[in-house]
């Protein structure tokens, strides 16, 4: 979008905060760069140039705006429905990649020569790869400086920068403010200050409307005992990190989501962010889903009543891979308990002093390892599950933020047990495909006739083109025509 001129500079004037994330603007007098909804007068056109993404603008030579925080931005819708090298490298980047591995562990993922990659990013995005992940660094960094009171050469290391002095002269760069003075400016909206140590509470961005009651309703009637629970108007979980573990609550407000994590390694929250992001849908352009939804006159009424419905997805791709299969052909309920079993026994224990969060999800390794017997489901289905976790713990499946989603659709497909509703659940909550539906789901089937739609799967997968690219989305929206708890904001 940063090359249609015109159109930014709408955006910029009528400040419209649904393209935030979408470019960024970068003014000429004054040497700053801006999201397009920032408060303050808008420059002259001529002053104005737009780049597409914060670290393009830093590499230009613009520090960030003081005012709107342009770091603080959700993240660009296009990696929420692309599957091509750049969307898997950005998801692949938010998840800390570049930081634990470097540009050739990014590169060996995607599969990719590392030249490649460099120069696909560099032409959509201005940026390669350091430079993305520099200023995803310097975000986390001004995070843990303003909310934290841990200190500096802490903080340095736990956003990824390889020495204090490069931290430093990072901040100073781009902010245009040492860090002591960020903590300073800081102090009377630290909303951690006073509480336990490795505990951080922040604000989760989102472009409106949100609608969370599918969201949360979703995520709390399906929730694993032990793993995940709904207390005190917070949705909570374990998560596995690459340093640790930690625990998330996450809380939905107006206008953010309040997120409370507890981390064990502080190094592990730039993962642990762009996780809960994943999870709730935070960087979907709910306006642009919405406005497609609404060209079919039987879906229209369903998108105004309840506008800004997300796709539940999840932290753990794996994860949810081995939920999908506990659940097949049996109830929510049903899914629950065989998934809970699992937990007290295989699971790997945490402490939750301030819930009832017990475990860990087993990790693919530690199911591989049981024995199929103790199982209690069909034979058929305990040659799905075994498969599937042994596949995951071999890695000869892949199902993470980089995976090719048509690649992973067809591996899942080859295994026994797989029907289109497992592989599409999959596709449509753990890879994140906007566009995967279920048109054999019973709950769609149901919503279908009682609107009028075609009930049959091939009949109504033919309607449903038309909703393309956002199939997933559709889902929510017929899901919710039912009374099932799944549908309502938990009390």
């Amino acid at each position: 979008m940063h090359t249609d001129t015109e159109r930014c500079v709408r955006a910029v004037r009528s400040k419209d905060a649904r393209f935030d994330g979408w470019f960024f603007t970068a003014v000429l007098t004054t040497g700053i760069y801006c999201r397009p909804s920032c408060p303050v007068v808008p420059p002259k056109p001529g002053n104005m140039v737009f780049h597409p993404s914060a670290a393009a603008c830093q590499q230009a030579g613009f520090r960030a705006c003081k005012r709107c925080r342009p770091d603080t931005s959700p993240g660009s819708p296009e990696w929420n429905h692309r599957a091509d090298l750049v969307a898997r490298a950005m998801r692949l980047i938010a998840d800390g990649v570049v930081d634990r591995e470097g540009v050739p562990g990014l590169a060996a993922r995607l599969g990719y020569s590392t030249r490649q990659v460099e120069r696909q990013l560099l032409a959509e995005l201005g940026a390669g790869p350091l430079a993305l992940a520099r200023a995803q660094r310097a975000q986390t960094a001004r995070l843990l400086v303003e909310t934290t009171g841990l200190p500096m050469a802490e903080i340095a290391f736990a956003a990824g920068f390889a020495s204090v002095r490069a931290f430093n002269d990072t901040v100073r760069e781009v902010f245009a403010l040492s860090p002591s003075d960020l903590r300073t400016r800081a102090a009377p909206r630290n909303t951690s200050a006073g509480t336990a140590p490795g505990v951080l509470s922040l604000r989760l961005p989102f472009r409106a409307p949100l609608n969370p009651d599918n969201l949360f309703g979703h995520l709390a009637a399906t929730a694993v005992p032990g793993v995940e629970e709904w207390r005190d108007g917070s949705y909570r979980r374990t998560l596995r990190l690459p340093y640790g573990h930690g625990i998330a609550a996450l809380t939905p407000r107006p206008d953010h989501i309040a997120c409370r994590l507890t981390l064990g390694d502080p190094r592990d929250l730039t993962v642990a962010i762009s996780r809960c992001r994943r999870l709730l849908d935070l960087d979907a352009d709910p306006v642009a889903v919405d406005d497609q939804l609404r060209t079919d006159p039987v879906l229209a009424p369903l998108v105004d009543k309840a506008p800004g419905r997300r796709v539940p997805r999840t932290v753990d791709e794996a994860e949810f891979a081995v939920r999908a299969v506990l659940g097949q052909q049996v109830s929510t309920a049903a899914a629950r308990t065989h998934a809970a079993r699992l937990v007290t026994a295989h699971g790997t224990p945490v402490d939750d002093p301030e819930g009832g969060l017990t475990h860990l999800f087993p990790s693919p390794g530690a199911l591989a390892a049981l024995d199929p017997e103790t199982l209690a489901m069909p034979r058929t289905r305990r040659t799905t599950f075994t498969t599937l976790v042994r596949q995951l713990a071999e890695g000869d499946l892949h199902l993470g933020v980089e995976s090719d989603w048509p690649e992973a659709r067809a591996r899942l497909l080859e295994l026994p047990g797989f029907g289109p509703w497992t592989v599409d659940v999959i596709a449509m909550r753990a890879l994140g495909d906007p566009d995967a539906f279920l048109p054999t789901d019973l709950g769609i089937r149901r919503a279908a006739r009682e609107l009028g739609l075609p009930s049959t799967p091939a009949a109504l997968t033919a309607r449903a083109a038309a909703w393309r690219p956002w199939r997933a989305y559709a889902v929510q929206y017929l899901w919710a025509t039912d009374s099932h708890p799944i549908n309502f904001l938990p009390v």
